[in-house]
């Protein structure tokens, strides 16, 4: 990786150049092919105040370039940022050529699956289970758990019709029964 550092309006001394280098070393951690960084750090006075902005212009082969710039009031604190910023982006560049390989239609048709075989293997395996959400309730039991908890709007449930019904509180603090 070529490191480039240029200061504009600003001299770069040796800490500067050493803090700039041992972040930007940080990078190679993502093995993204980065064959150059130019770092580009500058002083400016805007309405009488001083502030520095870093400009990193990281170069990858094969991909697009990323560029991150940043101003603060502290050049330290701006190369911080920036940095954190160039992760960021090159954990996400990275994330997305490791995580989204595209599996093409040939390679799915290439697998044969039964689905015969499949569907009576999960006959086994399934267990029907009742559930209490779906045992038919009393309207005045739902409406006492609902004045009981205060952080609930509406409860559904079944009555004893076999109906899926909803009681909710309205804005006038009565109840609503749909």
């Amino acid at each position: 990786m070529n490191i480039s550092l240029t200061g504009r309006h600003l001299e770069l001394t040796d800490a500067i150049k050493a803090h700039m280098t041992s972040s930007l070393e940080t990078l190679n951690k993502y093995n993204m092919g980065i064959t150059s960084v130019n770092v580009i750090a500058s002083a400016q006075t805007k309405k009488g105040k001083e502030h520095s902005m870093v400009e990193f212009v990281i170069t990858m082969a094969g991909k697009n370039s990323v560029i991150i710039k940043q101003n603060d009031d502290d050049l330290y604190a701006a190369i911080d940022i920036a940095i954190e910023r160039a992760q960021k982006a090159l954990r996400r560049m990275h994330d997305k050529e490791v995580d989204h390989h595209k599996v093409g239609l040939n390679t799915i048709k290439a697998e044969d699956v039964d689905v015969k075989e499949t569907a009576e293997a999960m006959e086994d395996e399934i267990v029907p289970v009742e559930l209490d959400l779906y045992k038919p309730r009393e309207v005045e039991d739902v409406l006492n758990d609902l004045k009981e908890s205060n952080n609930k709007m509406f409860e559904i449930f079944m009555d004893n019709d076999q109906k899926t019904r909803v009681l909710y509180k309205r804005n006038d603090g009565k109840f609503g029964l749909y």
